[in-house]
């Protein structure tokens, strides 16, 4: 009888160029076929942004698919050998500015939040995602820095809940937290 191998779902945490993306993308390197799920949207006069885009697009091989501006949870119902998904804060703060959620009252963004966290648990393939760890310095002076800070700190929480392991990446380096 076969022996049937329980598909990982990963979630990559960590700060600001702490070299999250690429360990995510390391993760899944050896998949015979790799789906992007990219959730930046580029703005053509945020030029450090589309720079920032431009260098994620080039280390990507050839062979992966790459997916833009779409809805994670849509996508996740439709399985893939690999999926990585880069990345939530980017997602978030777009469902923040569709939903005109930055003056709303938290928790304006729940049903998104809650449709990707259904999708991800039931997804049954290798997924990799990738998202930032926030709270680890000040306090946000802008009540839209600590709404965005609120709604990904509980929202990292309910995945890594369902994710089966989690890393933070802390200076290039992995820390196994799950």
């Amino acid at each position: 009888m076969p022996v049937s191998v329980t598909p990982v779902r990963t979630l990559v945490l960590g700060g600001a160029r702490s070299g999250k993306s690429a360990f995510a993308e390391n993760l899944v390197a050896d998949a015979p076929a790799v789906r992007y799920l990219a959730t930046a949207v580029l703005d053509p006069a945020d030029h450090d942004f589309a720079e920032r885009i431009a260098g994620h697009r080039e280390r990507r091989p050839a062979h992966w698919s790459t997916v833009e501006n779409t809805e994670p949870a849509t996508v996740l119902a439709t399985e893939a050998p690999a999926t990585l998904l880069d990345d939530i804060g980017t997602w978030l703060t777009a469902r923040l500015d569709a939903r005109a959620a930055w003056d709303a009252p938290r928790g304006t963004v729940a049903p998104d939040c809650d449709a990707l966290v259904a999708a991800v648990d039931a997804y049954r393939q290798r997924l990799v995602i990738v998202s930032p760890e926030v709270g680890m310095g000040v306090i946000p002076a802008t009540r839209s820095g600590r709404l965005f800070r609120d709604e990904i700190g509980t929202l990292n929480q309910r995945l890594a809940q369902v994710c089966d392991e989690a890393f933070l990446i802390v200076a290039g380096l992995p820390v196994r937290l799950k």
